[in-house]
């Protein structure tokens, strides 16, 4: 069975994003490489969970009445042939 091991939000405001993050669900962020990427850390590492990342969002946001279109799911399977 794949499991969901990451996750990104892309957000046009990062820093927006993250004080909202941070305030309702006390998430971490930390600023990773060179880009507008930070990796979230959404809990303790002894409590079971995912963590994730947040990027500034490369392109338009969505318009209104458009589908959701900010997040990316990371799901791990053995095999991808054979989840295929």
């Amino acid at each position: 069975m794949g499991r969901v091991v990451h996750f990104e939000i892309h957000a046009d405001d990062p820093e927006r994003a993250m004080k909202f993050y941070k305030e309702i669900f006390k998430w971490q962020f930390s600023k990773w490489g060179g880009e507008d990427y930070w990796l979230i850390i959404t809990g303790k590492p002894e409590v079971r969970g995912i963590d994730g990342g947040l990027m500034k969002r490369k392109g338009n946001g969505p318009s209104a009445g458009q589908p959701v279109n900010s997040f990316v799911c990371t799901i791990d399977v053995d095999s991808i042939d054979e989840a295929s």
